[in-house]
């Protein structure tokens, strides 16, 4: 695929002064380009100047092999569309009138609607799935709705590019997963470029082609999501002092209570991790074991525990970790066991017992 927009050597901000400096960027058919990044790094800076609403402090922007500056506006309306945070509030349009909006490329002066306009303005509300919406006002839709048919205003442009500040930020989660599937739909033919930026990492890792990390003036990482999101890089991106953010599973998490602990969680196969962090919210240290190296609750352990007694993965749990994990647990107040115990864990039980025996054991339910 070659690209259809490419940048070189482009630096983007306001007036004299650059933003993001020295971009090299290339987005394609058929692919999702994210951009991510910290508050405040440039990522709506260089979407606007991409779409040409402002002009680069340096470098130049090409889009279809000639650069941006040389489209005249209806010109460029016809090859790409976008899609802005900001919220419009039209006066007294239905939601079919917005979206006969994104004809204006095609309609001349007076803006009148061929009947072919129509078919399209109809056929893109059809794609985004508003429909049903067409003759209400589009001041009454929600923020999901309006999202959907401004996508649909766009995509009457018919364009080969499509940029977005930002799609999902004012959507629920159900949403979100609906709008980002259309994308990944609209794009599934092949003739679409996408271009836009996320908070939503999670989000971004997968529904993503191609991410773009900004920081610091400049464009930090370029790579599909398995490249980016891998180590401890997306920590570095965002400066993560105050908790840690765990790339594999796409999850955040506070910093750990500090103290020795004084709670043992016999957790294992994802059981423990709700009780994990409502002992972080509550501010009580603990500690986890035995867990094999590849159990589904290690991540959110190692970021939150104080203490973390593993085993090799793929292996039963050696009587060695467990005499281990006993001393810790021997030190605690009180002992939780979230998990029942199989042929990998079966070692683990023995924790069990001396927790009933010595009246250590409680219910999840009992910590407060």
């Amino acid at each position: 695929m070659s690209e259809l927009l490419y940048t070189d050597k482009l630096s983007v901000g306001y007036g004299e002064k650059s933003v993001v400096r020295d971009i090299a960027l290339a987005a394609k058919p058929g692919q999702v380009l994210c951009l991510i990044g910290p508050n405040g790094a440039g990522k709506s800076t260089l979407l606007k100047t991409l779409m040409g609403a402002l002009p680069p402090t340096g470098g130049a922007v090409y889009l279809d092999g000639r650069q941006l500056r040389a489209y005249q506006e209806q010109e460029l309306a016809r090859i790409s569309s976008a899609v802005l945070t900001a919220r419009p509030e039209p006066e007294l349009m239905s939601a079919e009138e917005v979206v006969a909006v994104g004809r204006y490329p095609y309609t001349g002066r007076l803006g009148i609607l061929t009947e072919e306009d129509r078919r399209i303005v109809r056929e893109s509300m059809e794609k985004v799935g508003v429909s049903d919406l067409a003759e209400t006002d589009f001041s009454l839709l929600s923020d999901g709705q309006r999202q959907r048919v401004l996508l649909a205003r766009a995509l009457c442009q018919q364009p080969r590019l499509l940029i977005l500040d930002e799609p999902t930020s004012f959507l629920d989660i159900h949403h979100k997963l609906d709008f980002l599937q259309l994308i990944r739909e609209l794009v599934g033919g092949g003739g679409l470029a996408v271009v836009m930026s996320m908070h939503e990492l999670e989000l971004a890792q997968r529904f993503a082609d191609v991410l773009l990390c900004i920081r610091g003036g400049r464009v930090d990482r370029m790579g599909n999501p398995e490249e980016i999101f891998s180590g401890s890089y997306i920590e570095q991106l965002y400066a993560i002092k105050n908790g840690s953010y765990d790339s594999l599973a796409g999850t955040a998490e506070g910093p750990r209570a500090e103290g020795a602990p004084r709670v043992f969680v016999i957790g294992g196969g994802g059981s423990g991790i709700s009780l994990y962090r409502k002992l972080r919210r509550l501010g009580i240290p603990f500690a986890v074991g035995v867990l094999p190296e590849n159990d589904l609750d290690l991540p959110t352990a190692r970021a939150l525990a104080a203490v973390v007694i593993t085993d090799r993965a793929n292996e039963p749990v050696s009587a060695a970790k467990v005499n281990e994990a006993m001393e810790v647990l021997k030190s605690c107040e009180r002992v939780v066991c979230t998990t029942s115990f199989g042929s990998v864990n079966l070692e683990n039980r023995r924790l069990l017992e001396y927790a009933k025996a010595h009246n250590m054991l409680i219910n999840v339910n009992e910590i407060e």
